[in-house]
């Protein structure tokens, strides 16, 4: 399903894209094979750690919000759901970073996926494991389009293109009685400074 934002912005939602029993399978094998952290962000001038672990894949390294992601090796389960999700949407990604919300206390701020390593307008993929989950995008301009939430189920992929990083904003707000644990996995392409495409999975060409 596609959902028109503006003129120029658009996600798409597909509810099941991968059936329940596979997609419970996916998130027992990340449990395991990813190498869980959780960071310390500084906010109003003091640090804490962020509600929520993460995990990543990728052969270039990835900043935001402060964060700096070193290249690291796709795991088994993360490099077949990377050919799947490229071939979904025509889209070369090349990098993976995974937020485990262990409750609904864990959460995710508003912000866009707008970071110069991504480029002009990035297409970004999110796909969702284990307890549904709201999405919510905001205008991050007065006037700009209307506030959507989405709630995002396990075996779920959702899809941002066109100027949705421009125009809006987008978190997983806190849902305290919420006790089932969530993954996502978001899926983007990282730019070299020259503007080329980064390798692929094993160092392979992106294909």
């Amino acid at each position: 399903m596609r959902i028109t934002l503006t003129t120029s912005a658009w996600i798409e939602h597909e509810p099941t894209w991968i059936p329940g029993p596979e997609a419970d399978a996916l998130l027992e094998a990340l449990r395991h094979e990813l190498a869980w952290e959780q960071r310390e962000v500084v906010l109003f001038g003091r640090r804490v750690l962020q509600p929520r672990l993460i995990a990543w894949a990728g052969d270039l390294g990835y900043r935001y919000s402060g964060q700096t992601l070193e290249p690291r090796a796709f795991t088994p389960a993360v490099e077949r759901l990377l050919w799947r999700v490229r071939e979904r949407t025509g889209v070369p990604f090349n990098h993976v970073l995974v937020n485990r919300y262990r409750d609904g206390g864990d959460s995710m701020g508003f912000h866009a996926d707008d970071e110069p390593e991504l480029g002009e307008d990035p297409v970004v993929a999110t796909f969702s494991l284990g307890a549904p989950r709201r999405f919510v995008l905001k205008p991050r301009r007065r006037h700009g389009g209307e506030r959507h939430t989405l709630d995002l189920g396990r075996g779920s992929l959702i899809v941002m293109g066109g100027t949705c990083q421009r125009d809006y904003s987008h978190g997983v707000p806190r849902q305290p009685r919420l006790l089932g644990e969530r993954m996502s996995l978001t899926f983007r392409k990282i730019l070299t400074a020259a503007g080329a495409i980064g390798a692929g999975p094993a160092g392979s060409v992106a294909r």
